[in-house]
């Protein structure tokens, strides 16, 4: 966890590995030098997960990544060099490998691994022929994180997301803890949450069902993967809480299932062409993973996936009409000879605008906290074409008819919204609020810091003249204690659904004390759990989740013509009124 400012912690003991890799022009990607806490961990390919394709167009980078089971991280770097035979330019990694944790938590050595790197790339390090250790820099760090006790000292534990989410004030600060190390502290991935809610919009939602089914997800993307690496933690988070922690059981509370498993969905990370055996292990244990790619072949290739999110068509930047990544779904298609596979592209269904509703609604409480100066100025210097989102403009209009079909318009106003109009606007209005409060690459998300700086006279009188390094530290500390907190009601919210879906399912499922070889449920049902009755999407979601819940029980989502005539019947009789009351 962090620590408060001024305060003296020893870093977090939890590394079992740590190793060098670099990429030579004849040979590949090697393995230069590794050191170990034990003989029997193996290290073999360890190098293609720290080098992952493409990286050599960036000049530096983070990977996250899973060898083993074990969570690991390193620091890319691209450093010119005028040696022979490696044309201009070495490419390296400096990485570690974290203990079996219920969390653990790479982000924490970042800081420091990235100090380490430049102690060893800096001049004053001897060079690789001097009968100097070049590695002794490295040996200290590992050293001094070594996981020793079987507990890692609480490293690895989990308690709640208000000590999880805590930051140091002093964020990317330094204090020496000795042999000439500092102790660093990094914000949580978890913190941009409300960025990838930003970013996806109501089609997040999807993802949202596809972690809580446990589900394979793989997001593709293009060099640097830090960014989609932490979009993998941040998509975990959401069900995290509930899928690793009980639900307490109190005198008039509702019945809660139990899931098989008692981890979180897997994070795996980067992963490569070399990990496709991994990721066939990984798929048979029905735990469901999340991962990210730069290989373009796994486009190719969604038999091993569920649910792919291109990253690659998300520009916000550049004059486009894509305004969000593309989510598809892998349709199984039963062949003659053999099953075969395709995309198909999906975004989301009418069921998820009640719960999109609550979460847009918190996103705009953030924005109107930190955003309104930015998006004045955003807005006074918008390009015309800015309000051309075609995908954006489409995306409001199935919101507001999906909103005014389940009466959740008129809710909204009596929970004190302030009226149809400013609450939707018109299509290019919310056009320009969703790339105003969008923050740009650099601007305080991906694991880059931020600082609050003022942007008209209004600011500067409520946060000081915002010329002074102590001021904008201020803005800087308030900038994150307004993160966290967004980020507490977002979870706390996901949480609440969770909660909400299982119950509603324990009532529709069969018994688990003599499950059924194959039960089955009708669109009827569907309207129990406040989902849409003609959602292909939904059915399978049902499908997922009684897979990991029913103890045992095959359940499937009855979809012939009657069962959807009846489950139309029943909305329009009474499914809004089971919606409302949830």
């Amino acid at each position: 966890m962090a620590t408060a400012a001024g305060s003296t912690k020893a870093p977090p003991q939890d590394i079992v590995a740590i190793f060098h890799a670099s990429f030579h022009p004849t040979r590949g990607n090697d393995l230069d030098w590794s050191l170990k806490a034990t003989d029997d961990l193996q290290l073999d390919g360890v190098e293609f997960s720290s080098l992952p394709s493409g990286l050599h167009l960036v000049e530096q980078d983070v990977v996250y990544f899973t060898k083993d089971g074990l969570r690991g991280v390193c620091v890319f770097t691209r450093r010119q060099t005028s040696e022979q035979g490696q044309r201009g330019f070495r490419l390296s990694s400096l990485g570690i490998l974290l203990a079996r944790s219920l969390r653990p938590r790479p982000w924490r050595h970042v800081p420091a691994l990235k100090a380490l790197v430049r102690d060893l790339h800096s001049d004053s390090a001897p060079p690789a022929n001097s009968s100097q250790d070049v590695w002794e820099p490295a040996r200290r760090f590992f050293e001094l994180r070594k996981a020793r006790l079987e507990d890692l000292g609480g490293a690895g534990g989990w308690h709640r997301w208000s000590e999880e989410l805590e930051f140091d004030i002093d964020d990317g600060g330094v204090e020496d803890v000795g042999d000439g190390y500092e102790q660093y502290t990094h914000a949580s991935p978890t913190l941009h949450l409300p960025h990838l809610l930003r970013v996806l919009g109501p089609s997040s939602l999807t993802l949202y069902k596809h972690v809580l089914g446990r589900r394979r997800i793989l997001i593709y993307t293009q060099p640097p993967v830090e960014a989609a690496c932490f979009l993998c933690q941040v998509a975990a988070d959401m069900c995290f809480e509930d899928q690793t922690t009980p639900a307490t059981q109190g005198p008039n509370a509702a019945p809660q299932l139990k899931g098989k498993h008692k981890e979180g969905i897997n994070v795996l990370g980067s992963v490569t062409l070399h990990d496709v055996d991994m990721l066939e292990r990984e798929s048979r244990t029905g735990r469901g993973w999340i991962a990210c790619t730069t290989d373009t072949v796994f486009l190719e290739k969604p038999q091993y996936y569920d649910l792919l999110i291109d990253l690659t068509s998300y520009a916000p930047t550049e004059r486009r009409a894509t305004a969000r990544p593309g989510l598809q779904l892998a349709i199984k298609e039963l062949s003659a000879r053999r099953p075969t596979y395709r995309l198909s592209t999906i975004r989301f269904t009418w069921s998820d605008v009640k719960l999109w509703t609550e979460l847009d609604r918190i996103l705009q409480l953030d924005a109107d906290t930190n955003g309104v100066a930015r998006a004045r100025a955003h807005r006074a210097s918008a390009p015309v074409w800015a309000w051309a989102d075609a995908w954006g403009v489409y995306e409001d209009v199935c919101v507001v008819c999906a909103r005014l079909c389940s009466g959740l318009w008129r809710s909204d106003n009596s929970n004190g919204s302030s009226g149809s109009r400013e609450q939707w606007g018109s299509p290019r209005e919310r056009s320009g609020r969703r790339r105003a409060h969008v923050r740009a690459y650099g601007d305080g998300i991906e694991g880059r810091r931020s600082s609050y700086r003022p942007q008209d006279d209004d600011d500067v009188g409520k946060y000081g003249s915002g010329s002074s390094g102590d001021e904008d530290e201020d803005g800087a500390v308030l900038v994150r204690s307004r993160q966290t907190r967004t980020t507490l009601a977002l979870l706390q919210t996901f949480h609440a659904q969770t909660r909400f879906l299982l119950s509603r399912l324990a009532t529709v499922l069969p018994s688990t004390a003599s499950p059924l070889p194959d039960a089955q449920l009708t669109p009827r049902d569907l309207l129990v759990l406040a989902l849409g009755p003609l959602s292909s999407l939904d059915a399978r979601f049902v499908e997922w989740l009684a897979e990991e819940y029913a103890g045992g029980a095959r359940v499937s989502v009855r979809r012939g013509w009657r069962d959807l005539l009846g489950g139309l019947v029943g909305a329009a009789v009474g499914g809004s009124g089971t919606a409302s009351s949830s």
